[in-house]
Order: structure tokens, then sequence, then C-alpha cells
């Protein structure tokens, strides 16, 4: 009688590759080392990530927390054959929903899981993830690589990540702080971030547009362009909060500017955006003109070009915008606070690119 497959044998059988994995670890390594701050602590077992908080800096410290993934732009990745970046959407989507509450973000973990394990792969995908953390000051401390085989195909594989940052107690910036007069600052997007993917991939369909296919006007292959990876404005939004009077943030994620950013408002106040102070980009103009998509629908699901708003004193506008330029951020007065009931009204008509 044939001895039962047992051990690693009987597991790859059923199709998880352990060394696979121990080799995706070995390959992540070095990029994982670029995230370290000097707060973490080794933990010799692997089983955690460890980080000791210096709680003399703060007089009440306040820990922030966030978990986000990246939606169905894994699906573009994927076709494309493309994962370095994507990654460094998925930390922008967990520590730019962070820095709204003034926190700085501290540390990351992540979680991916694949059909199956190819350790290039996914030493790409965790590289863009410590990018990410690079970007964003903050330390990837810890993560999980699972295989699904049966549930996932080969090819095919999800991420989501974690995120932790501190604020002091008597400096939580949100819709409290908001008053009348306040101006709009606008930090530029790098295209549709990691929001709306599911139209955009239901436009490419229904339009049969070729991802590999050059647009003059984008500059490139639809599909990089589709893939320029979120911008990370976690450092920027830090040092702008420590040198001007900033109330609060609003992040422009899914369901577009208006909705987002009437979530940093208080109830007896409006935000006035005008359109005619920018030019949305043309990946924008692209998706609208190829999939019949009107402004409403466009408005409603993309950041439109705006991927940040700080909503700072009337006194600080100028310098606020003075200050993110030099950091390299596109801004602009985008519009100011009112007397209201807690809504973003969006007005006039986009600036010609």
């Amino acid at each position: 009688m044939a001895a039962e497959n047992t051990g690693a044998g009987a597991y790859a059988a059923a199709g998880v590759d352990i060394a696979a994995g121990e080799r995706a670890v070995d390959l992540m390594k070095r990029h994982v080392a670029r995230t370290r701050r000097p707060e973490q602590v080794d933990d010799a077992s692997g089983f955690a990530g460890l980080f000791r908080l210096d709680t003399a800096k703060y007089r009440d410290p306040v820990l922030a927390t966030s978990t986000d993934g990246v939606g169905t732009k894994v699906l573009l990745a994927q076709q494309l054959d493309r994962h370095e970046t994507i990654g460094i959407d998925l930390v922008a989507m967990v520590v730019d929903d962070l820095v709204v509450s003034g926190a700085e973000p501290l540390f990351m973990t992540d979680y991916v899981a694949t059909g199956a394990v190819v350790p290039e792969r996914i030493a790409d995908i965790v590289g863009g993830i410590a990018e990410g953390c690079h970007r964003a000051g903050c330390a990837l401390i810890g993560g999980e690589t699972a295989e699904h085989p049966g549930a996932m195909e080969p090819h095919e594989y999800d991420l989501a990540g974690a995120g932790t940052g501190v604020v002091e107690g008597d400096a939580i910036l949100g819709p409290d702080r908001v008053r009348e007069g306040d101006a709009l600052i606008a930090m530029a997007s790098s295209g549709p971030h990691s929001n709306g993917y599911s139209l955009i991939r239901r436009i490419v369909d229904e339009a049969d547009l070729d991802l590999f296919g050059e647009v003059p006007e984008l500059g490139g292959t639809l599909g990089e362009a589709l893939l320029t990876p979120t911008r990370v404005y976690a450092q920027d939004c830090v040092a702008l909060t420590a040198e001007v009077e900033v109330h609060a943030y609003s992040h422009i994620t899914g369901g577009g500017l208006a909705a987002n950013l009437a979530r940093s408002l208080p109830d007896h106040t409006d935000a006035h955006v005008d359109r005619g102070t920018w030019a949305p980009g043309p990946v924008f103009d692209h998706l609208a003109e190829k999939g019949g998509v009107d402004r409403e629908d466009m408005e409603a699901t993309f950041n439109m070009g705006v991927g940040m708003v700080a909503i700072v004193a009337e006194q600080d506008a100028e310098r606020a915008s003075a200050l993110l330029a030099g950091r390299g951020v596109q801004a602009w007065r985008l519009g100011e606070v009112t007397a209201g009931s807690g809504n973003a009204v969006v007005t006039g008509e986009y600036r010609s690119a």
C-alpha cells in the first residue's frame, strides 16, 4: 500500500508552494528595509511588527488608524502584467485618509492574496508598497502573503493594507474647526488615482479601447496612463499643518469632489467650488469622450484632477499654496467656505487644458 502524501508535498499537491513563498519573502526584504523608522523594534519571530511610540514627543497622543484596498485597479494591473506601482496606490489610499485627521502616519501592514505565489511578482507588488511607505514617511512593519489556489486563478491577486498614525489630542482636524470665510486649497491629482476603475474597465470594454495603444494627448499608452500611481500627499499635509492654520482636509476618493468635501464641513456651512480654477486633465476628457459619460456622472465617480483639499484660514491661503508648490505639489485656490447647510456646491465651467 502506498504511503499517504503528507507534509509540504501534500500542500504542494493542493496548489500551495511553500518554497515560492519563502523566496518571495527573501526578494521583498530589501524593499521593506527602505521604510525602516527608528521607532521600530525587531521581533525575531516575525509574527508581529513592533513599534515603540515615543510618548515624550506628545502631550496627549491619539492613535489614528485606517484600512483600505485598491479596488478593481488591480485587475488592470493584472491585464497589463504591470505590478510595480499598484502598491503605491494601496499606501496612498490608507495614509492619505489618516492625514485628514491631522495624524502623522507611523507604520503600515499589508496583505496580499494570490492564486499562485510568483516570487518576482510578489516582490514587485511589495516593492511598490515599500515605495509608497517611503513617500509617506512611514514604516512597513509587517505583512502577509496568502496563496489561495482554487479560490483565485494563478495570475490573480488582491491586496489590502492598514495604517496607524498619531496626532495630538488638541490638534485633531475636522469639521468642528471649519468656519465661514475659510479658503479651499486644491492639490492636483495624478489621474483617477484608485477610484472609478469599474467604470473605467467598462468604458475600455464597451468602446473596445486598446490599452497598449499610444494616445498622444496622454503622453503614452492608455494602459500606462490608467496605471499612473496615486499621489501620496501624507508628508505634504503634515508639513502644511505644521506651518499654516489648517482646519480640515478632504481626501477626494470614491464619490468625487463634492461628496467627499461635504464630509469635512459642519452643518452650518457650504463649500463653494469654482470649476474655472482648473482643467481636469486629458485622461478624464478621454474617458468621458470614449465612454459617452456626462459631466454629472464623471464628477460623481472621479476626482477630476483634485486629489486632496485643504481647508485653511483665509489669511494663510496664499502661503499654503506657495508651501505646497515648493514641495512640488500643484496647488491653487479652489473656492471658499460660506454659510450654508453642509453641502459642497460646484459651479462654473472647467478651464481649457
